[in-house]
Protein backbone atom coordinates (compact mmCIF):
# COMPACT_ATOMS: atom_id res chain seq x y z
CA UNK A 1 0.00 0.00 0.00
CA UNK A 2 1.80 3.82 -1.31
CA UNK A 3 1.70 6.72 1.10
CA UNK A 4 -1.48 8.06 2.02
CA UNK A 5 -2.72 10.56 4.42
CA UNK A 6 -5.93 9.65 6.75
CA UNK A 7 -6.07 12.77 8.37
CA UNK A 8 -10.10 13.99 9.04
CA UNK A 9 -11.35 10.24 7.92
CA UNK A 10 -13.40 7.52 9.24
CA UNK A 11 -11.69 4.31 10.53
CA UNK A 12 -14.69 2.06 10.43
CA UNK A 13 -13.66 -1.41 12.24
CA UNK A 14 -14.76 -4.33 10.41
CA UNK A 15 -16.68 -7.12 11.89
CA UNK A 16 -14.09 -9.73 12.24
CA UNK A 17 -12.01 -6.99 14.52
CA UNK A 18 -11.50 -9.15 17.53
CA UNK A 19 -9.39 -6.80 19.55
CA UNK A 20 -11.54 -5.52 22.09
CA UNK A 21 -10.32 -1.38 22.01
CA UNK A 22 -12.21 -1.54 18.70
CA UNK A 23 -14.46 -3.92 17.72
CA UNK A 24 -17.09 -1.89 16.27
CA UNK A 25 -15.52 1.11 16.61
CA UNK A 26 -16.06 4.46 14.63
CA UNK A 27 -12.45 6.23 15.04
CA UNK A 28 -11.92 10.21 13.61
CA UNK A 29 -7.97 10.02 12.29
CA UNK A 30 -6.83 13.81 13.72
CA UNK A 31 -3.23 13.12 11.94
CA UNK A 32 -1.44 10.72 9.74
CA UNK A 33 1.74 11.11 8.44
CA UNK A 34 5.40 9.26 7.68
CA UNK A 35 5.57 9.26 11.88
CA UNK A 36 2.06 7.00 12.02
CA UNK A 37 -1.47 7.75 13.07
CA UNK A 38 -3.19 9.35 15.98
CA UNK A 39 -6.98 9.09 16.30
CA UNK A 40 -10.08 9.44 18.42
CA UNK A 41 -12.34 6.30 19.13
CA UNK A 42 -15.95 8.73 19.19
CA UNK A 43 -19.13 6.20 19.62
CA UNK A 44 -17.61 4.79 23.41
CA UNK A 45 -18.69 6.63 25.57
CA UNK A 46 -17.71 5.67 29.04
CA UNK A 47 -19.30 5.67 32.71
CA UNK A 48 -18.35 9.11 33.30
CA UNK A 49 -19.75 12.45 32.36
CA UNK A 50 -18.63 15.96 31.77
CA UNK A 51 -19.65 16.56 34.91
CA UNK A 52 -18.19 13.95 36.78
CA UNK A 53 -15.24 14.72 34.69
CA UNK A 54 -15.10 18.42 35.34
CA UNK A 55 -15.08 17.86 39.60
CA UNK A 56 -12.21 15.53 39.40
CA UNK A 57 -9.88 18.21 37.79
CA UNK A 58 -11.61 20.99 40.38
CA UNK A 59 -13.11 23.09 37.12
CA UNK A 60 -16.58 24.42 37.87
CA UNK A 61 -18.98 23.57 34.82
CA UNK A 62 -21.69 25.90 34.49
CA UNK A 63 -23.41 24.88 31.22
CA UNK A 64 -26.29 22.59 32.93
CA UNK A 65 -26.60 21.41 29.33
CA UNK A 66 -23.33 19.71 29.17
CA UNK A 67 -23.57 18.52 32.51
CA UNK A 68 -24.85 14.93 31.62
CA UNK A 69 -22.75 14.91 28.08
CA UNK A 70 -20.65 11.51 28.37
CA UNK A 71 -17.14 11.14 28.39
CA UNK A 72 -15.50 8.63 25.58
CA UNK A 73 -12.76 5.99 25.55
CA UNK A 74 -10.86 7.78 22.70
CA UNK A 75 -8.23 4.64 22.56
CA UNK A 76 -6.16 2.36 24.83
CA UNK A 77 -2.91 5.24 24.53
CA UNK A 78 -2.69 7.43 27.59
CA UNK A 79 -6.44 6.68 29.43
CA UNK A 80 -5.51 8.95 32.30
CA UNK A 81 -5.21 12.01 29.77
CA UNK A 82 -8.25 14.10 28.52
CA UNK A 83 -8.54 15.11 24.57
CA UNK A 84 -10.91 17.49 23.41
CA UNK A 85 -11.93 17.37 19.66
CA UNK A 86 -13.80 20.19 18.89
CA UNK A 87 -15.14 23.21 16.10
CA UNK A 88 -14.34 25.68 15.99
CA UNK A 89 -10.45 25.67 16.43
CA UNK A 90 -10.35 28.61 18.37
CA UNK A 91 -7.00 29.75 20.13
CA UNK A 92 -5.60 27.34 23.09
CA UNK A 93 -2.80 26.79 24.29
CA UNK A 94 -1.95 23.08 23.03
CA UNK A 95 -3.96 22.35 19.80
CA UNK A 96 -3.76 20.36 16.91
CA UNK A 97 -5.38 21.70 13.78
CA UNK A 98 -7.22 18.56 12.27
CA UNK A 99 -8.71 20.38 9.24
CA UNK A 100 -9.81 24.13 8.92
CA UNK A 101 -12.52 24.08 11.54
CA UNK A 102 -11.67 21.02 13.56
CA UNK A 103 -8.86 20.98 16.42
CA UNK A 104 -8.09 18.57 18.91
CA UNK A 105 -6.69 20.26 22.03
CA UNK A 106 -4.95 18.69 25.27
CA UNK A 107 -4.75 21.59 27.38
CA UNK A 108 -6.48 22.62 30.20
CA UNK A 109 -7.70 25.70 29.24
CA UNK A 110 -10.72 24.93 27.02
CA UNK A 111 -11.90 22.92 29.63
CA UNK A 112 -12.04 25.92 31.36
CA UNK A 113 -13.39 28.13 29.23
CA UNK A 114 -16.12 25.48 28.67
CA UNK A 115 -17.20 25.49 31.84
CA UNK A 116 -17.69 29.65 31.87
CA UNK A 117 -19.50 28.98 28.44
CA UNK A 118 -17.01 30.43 26.57
CA UNK A 119 -16.08 27.46 24.89
CA UNK A 120 -16.02 25.87 21.60
CA UNK A 121 -19.92 25.12 20.02
CA UNK A 122 -18.84 21.56 19.43
CA UNK A 123 -17.27 19.22 21.44
CA UNK A 124 -16.08 15.43 22.24
CA UNK A 125 -14.38 14.72 25.08
CA UNK A 126 -12.05 11.15 25.43
CA UNK A 127 -9.95 9.71 27.79
CA UNK A 128 -7.25 8.06 25.47
CA UNK A 129 -5.83 8.06 22.23
CA UNK A 130 -5.29 5.64 19.45
CA UNK A 131 -1.90 5.48 17.73
CA UNK A 132 -0.32 3.69 15.44
CA UNK A 133 3.54 2.94 14.35
CA UNK A 134 4.67 4.40 11.07
CA UNK A 135 3.14 2.27 8.40
CA UNK A 136 0.93 0.12 11.29
CA UNK A 137 -2.40 1.43 9.84
CA UNK A 138 -1.32 1.37 6.40
CA UNK A 139 -0.74 -2.78 7.48
CA UNK A 140 -4.01 -2.93 9.09
CA UNK A 141 -5.85 -1.52 6.44
CA UNK A 142 -4.42 -3.99 4.11
CA UNK A 143 -5.30 -6.85 6.07
CA UNK A 144 -9.16 -5.95 5.86
CA UNK A 145 -9.21 -4.70 9.70
CA UNK A 146 -10.28 -0.79 8.46
CA UNK A 147 -12.66 0.52 6.17
CA UNK A 148 -12.19 3.75 5.49
CA UNK A 149 -13.99 7.09 4.47
CA UNK A 150 -13.64 11.10 4.06
CA UNK A 151 -15.47 12.11 7.33
CA UNK A 152 -18.40 14.49 8.20
CA UNK A 153 -18.36 16.58 11.65
CA UNK A 154 -22.24 16.42 11.69
CA UNK A 155 -21.93 12.89 12.17
CA UNK A 156 -19.51 13.38 15.28
CA UNK A 157 -21.07 15.90 17.29
CA UNK A 158 -24.57 16.09 15.91
CA UNK A 159 -25.51 12.13 16.45
CA UNK A 160 -25.58 10.03 19.44
CA UNK A 161 -22.82 7.53 19.98
CA UNK A 162 -24.93 4.75 19.15
CA UNK A 163 -25.46 6.33 15.67
CA UNK A 164 -22.07 7.38 14.31
CA UNK A 165 -20.84 4.04 13.18
CA UNK A 166 -24.04 3.16 11.39
CA UNK A 167 -24.14 6.83 10.05
CA UNK A 168 -20.10 6.38 8.68
CA UNK A 169 -21.08 3.19 7.16
CA UNK A 170 -24.00 5.06 5.31
CA UNK A 171 -21.19 7.88 3.65
CA UNK A 172 -20.11 4.79 2.04
CA UNK A 173 -23.29 3.13 0.87
CA UNK A 174 -23.29 0.11 3.08
CA UNK A 175 -25.40 -1.40 6.11
CA UNK A 176 -23.28 -2.49 8.85
CA UNK A 177 -25.41 -5.19 9.95
CA UNK A 178 -24.77 -7.02 6.02
CA UNK A 179 -20.93 -6.59 6.34
CA UNK A 180 -19.61 -9.99 6.17
CA UNK A 181 -16.90 -11.30 8.61
CA UNK A 182 -15.54 -12.73 6.08
CA UNK A 183 -13.21 -10.59 3.68
CA UNK A 184 -11.19 -11.25 1.10
CA UNK A 185 -8.82 -9.21 -2.09
CA UNK A 186 -9.71 -9.45 -5.88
Amino acid sequence: MGSINLTHHFLIAMPNMVDPFFSRTLTYICEHNEQGALGLVVNRPIDMTLEALFEQISVPLNRSDLRRMPVHFGGPVQMDRGFVLHRPIGEWQSTMPVDEDIGLTTSKDILQAVGRGEGPQNLLVTLGYAGWAPGQLEQEISQNAWLTVRAQPSVIFDLPPEERLPAAMELLGIDFARLSDNAGHA
